[in-house]
């Protein structure tokens, strides 16, 4: 780090000064060098503060320096202790929704978020990482060709997880993650209903999964209609590279 990135990096915490016009300041100063190691730090800084003034300049990165972002939001997910705030600072930036933000579809960062919610016990990660990939799922729909299982896998486990850790955990944690599974059932079933059904019906055959289909999924199917793309669509074309437009 240059000795100006240095002295940039420890401006940081007057961003969020209640000086008006030092805060200013140092956001001017931190945009004209939000690259490299003044980026890295900045999400550093995120990590520590959770400041709502470093998510509004990292959300302001243009191609290519995206790549640095992805990079460093991907090895903060890899550490157990700054996993939850990276999480919490991919949520803040996609809903932001930057003109980068398709490239996560083939970032090593979807698969360490997927990855999370995969093997995950922290219930409060495993909450706002739901809410971060139904967020996402809409914005990078050419990523079901490579992870559309990945997806699935990640509905079946956390559906399992809530219905078998009731009683072990604080209810409202439980409401708050049996309605991120809800709410991603409805995004999968929205955008591939054909894969997604066909997942459903292998997944739920097995008889140890039965128990949690007759009392977390079973519910949630019956309070949706019959999807037209079950009837005109495949589970290939769901996938063909032609259809995949931004789903509402």
């Amino acid at each position: 780090m240059s000795r100006e990135q240095l002295s940039i990096a420890e401006l940081l915490p007057s961003l969020d000064s209640s000086e008006l016009q030092e805060a200013e300041q140092v956001r001017a100063a931190v945009n004209q060098h939000l690259r490299g190691a003044v980026l890295s730090c900045l999400v550093d800084y995120y990590l520590d503060s959770s400041s709502s003034q470093a998510v509004l300049l990292l959300s302001s990165i243009r191609e290519p320096h995206h790549k640095a972002l992805l990079e460093k939001l991907n090895e903060s997910l890899s550490r157990p202790g700054s996993r939850l705030g990276a999480v919490t600072l991919l949520g803040h930036l996609i809903r932001k929704q930057p003109p980068w933000v398709h490239h996560i579809s083939h970032s090593p960062l979807l698969s360490s978020l997927l990855r999370c919610l995969k093997t995950d016990t922290d219930v409060v990660l495993l909450i706002t990482g739901v809410l971060v990939l139904i967020t996402l799922l809409p914005m990078i729909p050419q990523a079901g060709k490579q992870h559309i299982y990945d997806f699935f896998d990640v509905f079946g486990r956390l559906a399992s997880w809530s219905y078998k850790n009731i009683g072990h955990l604080p209810v409202v944690q439980l409401v708050h993650l049996h309605a991120g599974v809800y709410s991603l059932f409805h995004r999968l079933y929205g955008m591939f209903p054909c894969n997604f059904i066909y997942y459903l019906r292998l997944h739920y055959s097995m008889k140890e999964n039965l128990d949690t289909f007759q009392e977390v999924v079973k519910p949630m199917l019956e309070h949706v209609r019959v999807h037209p793309e079950l009837v005109t669509g495949t589970q290939d074309y769901e996938l063909d590279p032609s259809r995949l437009v931004q789903t509402p």
